[in-house]
């Protein structure tokens, strides 16, 4: 399938959701025009589309985390069917240990790419989601060059947009940074909203610079 200037190939039968996340598909095109010339850091890359997306736009360089090594192949194979394989490397990794070990080893970036899975998929969950978005948001901040951007996103529904936008702001705090915000956005515009369905309203998406 293509989406803007990208290729990618969508496993229907085994991938995750419907085989790609559709819902991303605007601020995958809308952060990477933030990229250009920049060392991009891709957090839960999954198959790599945001950091796909950063390379054909320009990017220095891509690093690729996600704990899944399927996912993994089918990113790396993305980025050969985009011939962008020199500058998009990827491994196999927990996200929040090594966010840790990145930041002991003094490596930062000009863009780090935050996009976890559902933290919080029932109200009862919604405490720990909140600590586990302030440590992610914390150490992506803190791996941000002055003046880099933060794209961070959360698909939890029981997640509302002020209580993301709360945990940033303390996780700023926590990293002894601030961050300006860019763009605020959410799905993409074929995933209606409806009024009398708040939980159809779930996707955040902050575009931030760290400063």
């Amino acid at each position: 399938m293509k989406e803007g200037a990208a290729c990618f190939l969508v496993d229907i039968a085994r991938g995750q959701k419907t085989g790609w996340f559709c819902d991303q598909r605007e601020n995958r095109v809308a952060a990477a025009r933030f990229v250009s010339g920049g060392e991009v850091l891709e957090v839960f890359c999954h198959t790599g589309a945001f950091g796909i997306h950063a390379a054909l736009a320009g990017a220095k360089s891509v690093e690729g985390l996600d704990v899944s090594e399927e996912a993994l192949t089918l990113a790396r194979h993305h980025a050969q069917l985009n011939e962008v394989q020199d500058r998009c490397h990827y491994r196999s990794a927990d996200a929040f240990d090594e966010l840790r070990q990145l930041e002991r080893s003094g490596r930062c970036y000009d863009v780090v790419l935050l996009d976890p899975p559902a933290f919080a998929r029932s109200k009862q969950a919604v405490p720990r989601a909140l600590a586990g978005y302030k440590d992610i948001n914390m150490l992506g901040i803190r791996l941000a060059k002055p003046e880099g951007i933060l794209v961070t996103s959360s698909c939890s529904h029981h997640v509302s947009e002020q209580d993301l936008w709360r945990v940033i702001v303390r996780a700023a705090q926590d990293a002894k940074r601030q961050v300006r915000l860019l763009e605020q956005r959410g799905q993409a515009s074929d995933h209606p909203i409806l009024a009398s369905m708040p939980e159809t309203r779930y996707l955040k998406c902050f575009i931030l610079q760290v400063l």
